[in-house]
């Protein structure tokens, strides 16, 4: 039977259908005897992410659950070693005793899937390389990953990187492996990055502010002497019912002075750094005679917390997208939009554009990828509603990145049996 062949193969729930290995010897030998018998199978952690990209129909599911830990963390070399199926919440509790963090701000897609918080594990996160609100001022995921460990679809453990940022004399794999969605390699080990905790933070939030106006807001407070590490636009237009997205009913907080959009710009550091740096933006950026609102420590985490985790799509039963665009072309972008049934925010500055579409058909969903790959974005499918079950393609990718990663995909799993056409037709 074909790779394709059995791709498409009924699932059936058997006694050997789940495999549970408990170290990275068992996963190799599980991968090479699956390697050998021509086996497609799905990789899982927790399963947070299960549902983004495209459906999988695997003879074998494996799941690296039980492959959890932390291995190593020495808060003054700035680095933390985990089995791949460490919680995140069990990573950012050891860091915070330290007053350190993942500066990346993972997101926890579970109040999207499931209502609830299920903020998923090392592995998944660096598997889809999606960050938070952050993102434009200290990296991706990728940017944090100082090695990894793994297991290949032949079976190979292999390893790339270490426990420092210039460990690297060759090819370094860890940039690879981030966003390729358990294509590559089964992650049985992660090094991470990490660094100290900002002691506050503080909040300024623009309201009434129109598209337009509010990018040209975000741009120049990024642009600015002052530091910024979160620039996010919020919008409450357009109105319609069809959509869970609410952000009056997601932020009720009591620094929150003003209803409509809001244009939101953090500011982290020391207590006198903060104010200081915060007055200067008011001034650079010409904001005295706006409606504004400051939201001190507590209130800003509530807000930034909510807004990185998707809070207020939270259970929708519509689509969710998001748009990775140039900025320059962000609001152009939003206008071209034909759309009747749709919500949306703008994180990093307008780089980010989340979107909540009711309605949705294959054919519009086409039409606004062709959108955005012509004003040199890409974007994903990140949740389908039960009225659109399945797109061809989830990702956009051009021609000669889809040949690229085709060739890479070959050179560390040649028969294609690791998460196979979990991004792409064909990978």
């Amino acid at each position: 039977m074909s790779i394709e062949e059995k791709q498409n193969f009924p699932i059936y729930q058997g006694s050997n259908f789940s495999e549970y290995p408990e170290n990275e010897k068992k996963v190799a030998k599980i991968i090479k005897q699956l390697y050998r018998s021509n086996i497609p199978v799905e990789l899982i952690g927790s399963g947070s992410k299960r549902n983004i990209g495209k459906p999988l129909q695997c003879e074998k599911i494996l799941n690296l659950s039980k492959i959890s830990g932390i291995v190593e963390y020495l808060p003054e070399e700035l680095y933390i070693k985990v089995k791949a199926c460490t919680p995140i919440s069990k990573i950012e509790e050891a860091l915070k005793k330290n007053k350190q963090h993942l500066a990346f701000e993972p997101i926890d897609f579970g109040y999207l899937f499931l209502g609830k918080s299920n903020f998923g594990t090392a592995g998944g996160h660096v598997a889809c390389n999606i960050a938070g609100p952050r993102r434009f001022k200290t990296g991706s995921i990728r940017d944090h990953v100082l090695g990894f460990r793994g297991v290949n679809g032949r079976g190979e453990i292999i390893k790339s990187g270490g426990t420092v940022v210039k460990n690297v004399t060759g090819y370094d794999l860890s940039k690879l492996i981030c966003g390729s969605y358990g294509t590559l390699v089964a992650l049985t080990e992660v090094t991470f990055k990490v660094l100290p905790a900002p002691e506050e933070n503080k909040t300024l939030v623009v309201h009434n502010l129109r598209l337009e106006s509010a990018i040209d807001f975000l741009q120049k407070a990024i642009n600015s002497s002052n530091d910024i590490s979160g620039a996010a636009y919020l919008p409450t237009e357009p109105k319609n019912e069809t959509c869970t997205m609410n952000i009056e009913k997601t932020f009720k907080l009591n620094d929150l002075k003003y209803e409509d959009s809001f244009t939101a710009i953090r500011i982290e550091g020391s207590k006198n750094s903060i104010d200081e740096r915060m007055q200067n933006l008011i001034r650079e950026i010409h904001i005295t005679d706006s409606n504004i609102s400051i939201l001190e420590t507590n209130q800003s985490n509530i807000f930034w917390t909510k807004t990185k985790n998707l809070e207020f799509f939270s259970l929708t039963n519509n689509n969710i997208i998001r748009i990775v665009m140039p900025t320059s072309n962000c609001s152009k972008l939003i206008y071209q939009f034909r759309l009747r049934n749709y919500k949306y925010y703008i994180d990093w500055g307008g780089g980010l554009i989340w979107m909540e579409i009711a309605g949705l058909t294959e054919e519009i969903f086409d039409s606004i990828k062709r959108k955005v790959v012509k004003l040199g974005g890409h974007m994903m499918m990140i949740k389908s509603s039960d009225n659109l079950p399945y797109v061809e393609e989830v990702f956009t990718i051009n021609r000669d990145r889809f040949y690229l990663s085709q060739n890479i995909k070959k050179s560390f799993d040649s028969k294609r049996i690791l998460n196979p056409g979990k991004m792409y037709t064909g990978i």
